[in-house]
């Protein structure tokens, strides 16, 4: 028997089910707590283990977080860069991953870090970065600010800003 999901969760698996079967957006039939609130929100989508999309907003942009949801998942189907459109026929095959952000909050010293616990956001001038936490395969501080840079294409010499966030993590 399936395990009941989240509403959290539930609700990116019906939206990107219902956009890649329909073209539509689906109406959530109830708002849980979590989902009224304003807050930065990433949606992961992983098949057989593997990362299939994942996108998300640092900050809030919408009007609650079953917005930012909704939008992100899609997102993380439709437009990640780094992999094709999702297609119905894998549909059966994906798991979600929600990610509520807090507020992010500078970091003056890497020593405030922790690649379990925190999320990273690295900025120079207009560029940004973000990790999530606890991820597979990242375990020091240093991998989490080389990944973010990299991501922005902020070189290893080039001063940052630094932010870390927390995130509660929706499976």
């Amino acid at each position: 028997m399936a395990r009941e999901l989240h509403p959290v969760v539930k609700l990116a698996k019906e939206t990107v089910e219902s956009y890649i079967r329909a073209g539509k957006m689906p109406k959530p039939k109830e708002l849980t707590p979590e989902m009224r609130e304003r807050a930065g929100v990433f949606v992961s989508l992983h098949k057989h283990g593997q990362l299939r999309g994942c996108i998300g907003t640092f900050e809030p942009a919408k009007e609650n977080v079953a917005e930012e949801i909704m939008a992100n998942a899609i997102s993380s189907a439709t437009r990640d860069p780094r992999f094709p459109p999702v297609t119905s026929s894998e549909l059966d095959d994906l798991e979600y991953s929600v990610d509520i952000l807090t507020k992010p909050e500078p970091v003056t010293d890497v020593s405030q870090l922790d690649p379990k616990k925190y999320g990273v956001i690295v900025e120079s001038g207009w560029k940004k970065g973000l990790l999530l936490p606890d991820l597979e395969g990242v375990d020091t501080v240093e991998e989490q600010i080389a990944i973010c840079r990299l991501k922005a294409g902020i070189s290893a010499g080039e001063p940052v800003k630094l932010y870390r966030f927390q995130v509660r993590r929706f499976k």
